[in-house]
């Protein structure tokens, strides 16, 4: 199979991938951008289709401004790429295997920016693997690529602005739910309101869907969270309590609602995979989303040649993510030998500006999506926390009395982060209640070591179609 070189790969094609692709080619480097959907844009500029490309919305306008640029810049764009290997061949270059349309690939450069955003992230309870229980992430995918309304008795739960949004959206989309749930208190969104309002635009946003469900009529529950979902394959009742600030339930009144569906999300998860498995120095941040790649300012990471940005890198949100991500654009064309010190300096200095300003507002969101320690402990002993691999807290707590004292051992015990999710999905939860079982911090147990195949694929898909006869077989060695 013959390979590409290049000057740079990115791999991402979201806000901070497609910006820092586009920056770097406006400055003289070659560059491929290879992502695994089919066009450019994100979970939260993600394109619509059909007649849906149409529809008017901040989403819609700044997902399709960013899409017409990247057509008509230089920058090669290599869509619907499952990319399941990255390394660093013997060469010193970055080698990246992936697998699309047209069978495998390989490009080889020695730089590599990793833009590939995160994962959503969902504390288990009673009944949260029911039919009918959605990511709220997964619920805008439906809702912004189809226009389909997950459920007609839905109730949206979790932590973050996107409980609202979404609610606006169903609501849009002629459905009205049953109530949104809301692990802060309204006392939460008010302590954040003077960062929030360093970014007028996007408060505005947020006001007008808080107005939009209000005037509809739907229940807002502060400072309460899912207990329980039940039904007889599907989802027929969902029970919520008051919780405290931590996250852990009280004693206060439950309220139950007939639901068909429940749009659920605490938070997000950094896709740190590659600055792992590259063996990049790593950090714990809580706010940040877990572990996260440590990076300078210009995305830089401990690995040379290695750059980590967006949500990957450290949940921040989209604006951030697009400011970074040209600033790591220019920091590429910099070491490259595409720009000059000076020169780098000029164009670099207004984005550093923005970015310390957009960090007030970002830092704010990323405090409501963080994992909150009472809601771990609230998990119940019998709830699945490994879906792949059908683990239960009260297995993971019983590694860990039987001397796993950190996740890789973890996993030995239990296989905890063995499915075809790779702990993506359950890692920091799994990691969080290790933790609080043995009484150490969370950085004592780590983080899962990366390994490819970074996505799953199909061997035959790689190796194609061959006989025993087109292997080459040596002669046996003389007598």
């Amino acid at each position: 199979m013959a390979s590409t070189e290049t000057d740079l790969i990115v791999i991402g094609a979201g806000p901070a991938g497609a910006s820092a692709a586009m920056v770097a080619d406006s400055n003289g480097v070659d560059v491929h951008l290879v992502d695994e959907a089919t066009q450019a844009g994100g979970q939260v500029w993600r394109a619509p289709i059909g007649d849906l490309e149409k529809s008017d919305t901040p989403e819609t306008r700044e997902g399709s401004s960013l899409r017409t640029r990247l057509a008509t810049s230089g920058v090669k764009t290599l869509s619907g790429e499952r990319v399941w290997s990255v390394l660093i061949n013997t060469d010193g270059l970055f080698q990246v295997d992936s697998l699309g349309p047209d069978g495998p690939t390989t490009l080889i450069a020695p730089r590599l920016v990793a833009a590939t955003g995160a994962y959503e992230r969902i504390v288990p309870f009673h009944g949260w693997t029911t039919p009918g229980v959605m990511g709220l992430a997964a619920a805008t995918i439906l809702l912004k690529s189809h226009a389909v309304v997950p459920g007609k008795r839905p109730v949206i739960a979790g932590a973050g602005p996107l409980l609202l949004s979404v609610a606006a959206g169903i609501l849009d989309a002629g459905v009205k739910p049953l109530a949104v749930i809301d692990l802060d208190s309204r006392a939460d969104w008010l302590t954040r309101l003077p960062s929030l309002a360093t970014q007028p635009k996007l408060v505005a946003r947020g006001a007008g869907w808080a107005a939009r469900v209000r005037r509809a009529g739907v229940p807002i529950l502060h400072r309460h969270s899912v207990r329980s979902v039940d039904g007889h394959n599907q989802v027929e009742l969902v029970t919520v309590s008051p919780v405290d600030a931590s996250g852990a339930f009280t004693d206060g009144q439950d309220r139950q609602f007939n639901a068909d569906a429940l749009l659920v999300g605490h938070g997000l998860t950094p896709g740190a995979d590659i600055p792992r498995l590259l063996s990049a120095k790593m950090q714990h941040s809580v706010v940040r989303g877990g572990y996260v790649p440590d990076t300078d300012a210009h995305g830089q990471t401990s690995v040379d040649g290695l750059f980590a940005v967006g949500d990957g890198a450290g949940i921040r949100g989209a604006d951030a993510a697009v400011t970074r991500g040209q600033i790591c654009g220019l920091a590429v064309a910099k070491e490259s030998g595409h720009l000059s010190d000076v020169e780098f300096g000029r164009k670099v200095k207004p984005l550093l500006k923005a970015c310390k300003k957009q960090s007030h507002f970002s830092d704010a969101i990323a405090e409501t999506l963080a994992l909150r320690s009472g809601q771990v402990t609230s998990v119940p002993k019998s709830a699945v926390v490994c879906r792949c691999e059908d683990v239960t807290r009260a297995e993971i707590e019983a590694a860990g009395s039987a001397g796993a004292s950190d996740v890789n051992q973890l996993k030995h015990f239990t296989r905890s982060g063995m499915g075809p999710c790779q702990g993506r999905l359950c890692g920091e939860i799994a990691a969080t209640i290790l933790s609080q079982h043995l009484g150490v911090a969370r950085q004592t147990v780590g983080t899962l070591t990366a390994r490819p195949p970074l996505r799953p694929v199909a061997m035959g898909d790689l190796t194609g179609t061959f006989s025993y006869d087109d292997i080459p077989i040596p002669e046996p060695a003389p007598l």
